[in-house]
């Protein structure tokens, strides 16, 4: 790039996914905006982008269930970095239950987060992205918006929402030079996994290696996706030579699911 540096702004970024596509964006010259709950992870990836020369802000305390919080952080990086051309929605969380017992509380809270959390930031963000000239929006789904798996009932209904979301804005935005799509990673090696791990090792008594085998046979190249493979995914989205790529859920899964 040349000039003022492209505005970027992820969210979820201190950790898995969110983290390496705000790595990967300010190694392409973007200011990255780094939104997350939590200050400490984002401090660590701001100081490693700083590090490298690059440009970034932590905007800590960011909740995409709450409208407000949004809003003032949204406002905060527009201050500081110009308008947003790259929007990146990797907040999320996957907990697991059988379905007789995701209760209302458990079923809120996973579409709060995935999928109202992504429109809420889509809503406060889209004025600027539109103002920044060929702005790309990107959201991390999963291959759980393309397919089902059992007991991650809410997590499957909340990432079918977003492409869903993903695809109705792509058409209202088609006349535009603004493209939105998806990302839809397979079993990934981040954190999120990690619980996942748990999760298998508590009702099964297999060791973390074995339940973590297990979940890479779900690929059919037999291993976890790296998040770095998804950031690449993502970047690739974010190019001026992905122009003509908008409305679409594109699958990091090593052949697990075909999307059509």
């Amino acid at each position: 790039m040349s000039g003022k540096a492209r505005h970027a702004l992820v969210t979820g970024a201190g950790s898995g996914i969110g983290r390496a596509v705000a790595l990967s964006l300010a190694g392409r010259g973007y200011a990255v905006s780094l939104a997350g709950r939590r200050a400490e992870p984002l401090e660590a990836v701001r100081s490693e982008i700083e590090t490298a020369g690059g440009q970034a802000l932590v905007l800590s305390g960011f909740d995409v269930t709450d409208a407000a919080s949004v809003e003032a952080g949204i406002a905060t990086a527009i201050g500081r970095f110009g308008d947003i051309a790259v929007l990146v929605n990797s907040a999320g969380e996957a907990p697991s239950a059988p379905f007789e017992k995701t209760d209302p509380a458990f079923w809120n809270r996973v579409i709060g987060i995935n999928l109202t959390g992504t429109y809420l930031v889509m809503q406060a963000a889209l004025a600027s992205v539109r103002r920044a000239g060929k702005g790309r929006i990107v959201n991390v789904a999963s291959t759980a918006g393309l397919t089902g798996y059992a007991y991650v009932s809410a997590y499957c209904a909340s990432k079918h929402g977003v492409v869903g979301l993903t695809r109705a804005l792509a058409l209202e935005l088609a006349r535009t030079d603004v493209t939105v799509n998806a990302v839809c990673p397979g079993f990934t090696d981040t954190p999120l996994l990690d619980g996942a791990v748990e999760t298998i090792t508590a009702k099964t008594g297999r060791g973390a290696d074995e339940a973590r085998a297990a979940l890479a046979k779900a690929n059919p190249q037999g291993r976890l996706v790296s998040p770095e493979e998804v950031a690449d995914t993502v970047l690739w989205l974010a190019s001026e030579g992905a122009g003509s790529i908008t409305g679409q859920a594109i699958a990091v899964a090593g052949g697990e699911v075909m999307a059509g």
